[in-house]
């Protein structure tokens, strides 16, 4: 559903990503871990080309668009290849002046020109889906974190994206409220959506990840079953930074 080919993204002189190369099957949940600065969201943003990589190619479905220094990339390609994704942001991002519902129901009918009704019935059912019916006519500002990011998973859902990518979608949210969003999570991913995620949290990666791939510097250090990578990893750094994380959840 997702390959990334020699993906390489530098900020000036600051080389984020070197030649990564990863591939999402369909239906499957994929955790990118890393230390802080190891390029896991940089490489997250790249598939839905918010940020566009130096080289390389992005494909996602049936769509590929191929990168080289200097390139052009017209826009309509860019929409069709972003049109493929959702997105789940760390901070949720909520239209603050929009209800929780207008919030879902906001790129139906601004983007896909949906009728009010068809758009409104779209995202009630998304809401119930993430267990936030009962705030349908709630203000963003109302609502604690775990709910706005629960609400922030329905809005991206809302246009039947393929596939959902989550930056960080747990670190903003103190641990019980991480919970709930584990939860739904985990919920999706039984239902079988795609999923990449960027996370440092252990809980998450280890509820849901089918793969994991674990970045530093910029690399692809190990990548395998979640099961694998988790409990045998095959690379040192791998075990340390594991370790790491092991230690920072039990405490």
């Amino acid at each position: 559903m997702i390959t990334l080919d020699n993906i390489e993204k530098s900020f000036g002189d600051n080389h984020v990503l070197r030649g990564v190369s990863i591939a999402v099957p369909e239906g499957s949940v994929t955790a990118l871990i890393g230390a802080s600065g190891s390029g896991k969201s940089t490489l997250l943003r790249c598939v839905n080309l918010l940020e566009i990589p130096q080289s390389g190619t992005v494909r996602v479905d049936d769509t590929a668009i191929s990168f080289a220094p200097g390139a052009r990339i017209g826009r309509d390609a860019i929409l069709a290849l972003r049109r493929k994704t959702g997105m789940v942001f760390q901070n949720f991002q909520l239209f603050p002046h929009l209800t929780v519902l207008g919030n879902v129901m906001e790129s139906l009918t601004t983007v896909l020109k949906w009728p009010r009704e068809r758009a409104e019935a779209r995202a009630r059912d998304l809401l119930e889906k993430v267990g936030m019916t009962a705030k349908a006519d709630a203000w963003p500002s109302s609502l604690s974190g775990g709910q706005q990011q629960r609400v922030a998973i329905a809005r991206a859902l809302a246009p039947s994206p393929r596939v959902l990518l989550c930056d960080e979608p747990t670190s903003a949210l103190d641990p019980q409220l991480a919970a709930e969003v584990v939860e739904v999570l985990a919920q999706l991913a039984r239902d079988g959506t795609t999923m990449l995620m960027a996370t440092h949290d252990l809980r998450l990666a280890a509820t849901i990840a089918s793969n994991v791939v674990f970045l530093q510097a910029g690399t692809v250090i190990e990548a395998g079953p979640a099961q694998q990578v988790f409990h045998k990893p095959a690379q040192e750094q791998t075990r340390k930074f594991i370790s790491v994380l092991t230690a920072q959840a039990s405490g």
